[in-house]
């Protein structure tokens, strides 16, 4: 088996629209941070959702999150040392309170 370190995923989300950060494919993926940077001088929030691929017809719903209405001060970013583990199809989507944060995804996948 080979494994890869990457970028899984990097994403600029619109206000108050969930959106897909990444996609596990064929291999199995472990991700490993999960970085929230806010861009703007006023504070917001976001959320986090894992979604296994069997539940992806259609968005989040509450147990899916692992994150919730969290804050990511002015001018700052969060980083958080998760250590998912992602089978093919599963996904992770996000959610910002405002279109100023971007997310980011790093790990690994296995082939």
């Amino acid at each position: 088996m080979a494994t890869a370190y990457k970028i899984l995923g990097q994403v600029a989300t619109a206000a108050t629209t969930e959106t897909t950060l990444f996609t596990s494919t064929s291999v199995e993926s472990i991700v490993s941070s999960l970085v929230i940077c806010n861009q703007a001088g006023t504070s917001a929030t976001y959320r986090v959702a894992v979604q296994p691929a069997a539940d992806t017809g259609s968005g989040a719903t509450d147990k899916h999150y692992i994150v919730y209405g969290a804050t990511v001060p002015a001018s700052d970013s969060v980083f958080l040392t998760v250590g998912l583990t992602l089978a093919a199809g599963d996904r992770i989507r996000v959610y910002a309170s405002t279109a100023t944060l971007s997310f980011s995804a790093y790990g690994s996948q296995i082939s």
